[in-house]
């Protein structure tokens, strides 16, 4: 057998397996690739979220671990506890912002819903939604319409 029929041959076997092989691990490595990101973007704000818990166990006097709204603050307190509502608004704004979208999958889902009922934990302390007019101007006006949405929830169903 002649050499360049032999090569024709490769040629044909590569351009009909190998290239349609090539194109589907590409887009495998590329969507692990994508999973791996999204995980690992979870896990940092996973992390913003642990440090806030841990900055309110700092601060025992704030009672920011109760469901209710603390009674009798100090013009510092009410400082300190303003600061600390407005980190909590950043992370949960940003996780909005990364997260979150109006057609979420099954697995993304999840994810999202384990965010939302962080906020309407924070949405169930009266003073925390007494601050969110404070706290909201100049965020992303879509997470303010959304935590804001949520606040309204939670205090009709404190209401009820």
């Amino acid at each position: 057998m002649e050499f360049k029929p032999i090569l024709e041959m490769l040629s044909l076997c590569v351009t009909i397996i190998g290239l349609p092989l090539a194109i589907f691990i590409f887009v495998y490595e590329q969507q692990k690739e994508r999973a791996n990101e999204e995980e690992e973007i979870y896990q940092l704000l996973s992390d913003g979220y642990t440090d806030f818990l841990k900055l309110t166990l700092e601060h025992p006097d704030l009672k920011l671990q109760s469901r209710t709204a603390t009674p009798n603050l100090t013009e510092d307190q009410v400082e300190r506890m303003l600061a600390m509502f407005a980190i909590l608004i950043a992370l949960f704004e940003r996780a909005y912002l990364v997260a979150y979208d109006d057609d979420l999958p099954p697995r993304k889902l999840r994810r999202w819903a384990s965010w939302e009922d962080f906020m309407r934990e924070w949405c169930r302390r009266e003073d925390f939604r007494l601050a969110l007019p404070q706290l909201l101007p100049g965020e992303d006006p879509e997470f303010a319409v959304y935590i804001s949405r949520i606040a309204k929830e939670e205090a009709a169903k404190a209401s009820a």
